[in-house]
């Protein structure tokens, strides 16, 4: 009989999304959330993202796909891109939530969160890292962990189990 686990999941949306691009695809958020309860025994579900009006759809359905979801202002930039770095909120709510979870899981491939994976790789309460794209994620995530260390997974090979198709009609 398999022991339920509590585990929570860090997801740093703008990593994952512009990675998987990258890549070629679209993540599908809700199979993704799946993935995570499946593989990880994710209880809950963190997605840090930047708030843009205009969004509430969006942001809507993640919230009924199960993501708990933490908005950060954004800015609109002179060239008109938009910025919300998150990387802060995301470490904050971890450590937050730090004595609620048995095992946590960060979602980015970002070389900010290399003293947050330290740690709690320290206090034995890292899951897993999951990086979107195994081919570009920070060096310094890599000094820390070798690619063939346990420690990492990659989006890369999940794309037919996680693409976005969508729905004929």
């Amino acid at each position: 009989m398999k022991t339920k686990q509590n585990n929570y999941a860090f997801i740093d949306s703008q990593n994952l999304n512009l990675a998987t691009r990258d890549l070629g695809w679209k993540l599908d958020f809700l199979r993704f959330r799946s993935y995570l309860s499946d593989k990880y025994g994710i209880t809950k579900a963190f997605l840090f993202i930047g708030y843009v009006p205009g969004n509430e759809t969006l942001y809507s359905s993640l919230q009924d796909f199960g993501y708990i979801c933490i908005f950060k202002p954004t800015l609109e930039l002179p060239d008109g891109k938009v910025k919300g770095n998150v990387d802060a909120e995301l470490v904050l709510h971890t450590m937050i939530q730090y004595p609620n979870f048995e095992k946590a899981v960060i979602v980015s491939g970002d070389g900010d969160f290399y003293c947050l994976v330290e740690y709690l790789l320290g206090q034995d309460k890292l899951r897993k890292v999951i990086i979107p794209n195994q081919k570009r994620y920070s060096g310094l995530l890599k000094k820390l962990c070798p690619p063939d260390n346990n420690i990492f997974n990659f989006l890369n090979p999940l794309k037919e189990k996680l693409e976005y198709r969508k729905k004929r009609q």
